[in-house]
């Protein structure tokens, strides 16, 4: 008995490591655990950034990738339910990164195919950080999914949780920058 039972943990190990395979995410605007600066935080709600996405370099691919999907998320924001600030699907394969910019309404510096999905703003677009005033710091995610589907079928007007349920079922591996921001 205690011969199947270290079986079935190091199966569970061996299935774990080849279900989500390492990813690299790096970026010129973001460094991981520091605040963010100006361009990325929002500007409205009180807040007088820039609005501008970060640029994001992506490397160390899994195999089997067949495209990427990228998203920032608030689980400090006080809604219950945190709050998403930036989620864009369908990224193709080949593709290694994305401008600073690269989240304007519209889409027009994104790759060819690639989808945002409306934020919790109520846009199609990055909506960069604004945490409420006085409030301690909020750890904002910037994740990087490798997918194994060319493409995640969504309606328009699909919500962040309909679009994170169906990315989360096609992970082959994952990344992540986070950030912690007061600024306003």
């Amino acid at each position: 008995m205690n011969t199947g039972i270290k079986l079935l943990t190091l199966s569970g190990l061996l299935f774990s490591s080849m279900a989500c395979q390492a990813l690299t995410l790096s970026s010129d605007s973001v460094t991981n655990d520091q605040s963010f600066k100006n361009p990325q935080i929002f500007n409205q709600w009180g807040c007088t950034g820039d609005n501008i996405s970060p640029q994001l370099s992506w490397s160390d691919v899994p195999k089997g990738t067949k495209s990427f999907a990228l998203t920032m998320y608030d689980p400090d924001a006080p809604t219950g339910s945190g709050w998403w600030h930036w989620l864009v699907i369908n990224l193709p394969a080949d593709a290694r990164g994305l401008p600073a910019g690269a989240g304007v309404e519209g889409g027009a510096k994104l790759p060819k195919g690639a989808t945002m999905i409306t934020n919790d703003f109520g846009f199609k677009g990055y909506g960069g950080a604004c945490p409420p005033p006085n409030s301690k710091p909020h750890q904002y995610h910037i994740t990087l999914y490798a997918l194994d589907t060319d493409k995640i079928e969504l309606p328009g007007n699909a919500t962040a949780a309909l679009a994170g349920y169906n990315i989360l079922q096609h992970v082959v591996g994952k990344a992540e920058l986070t950030a912690p921001t007061n600024a306003r």
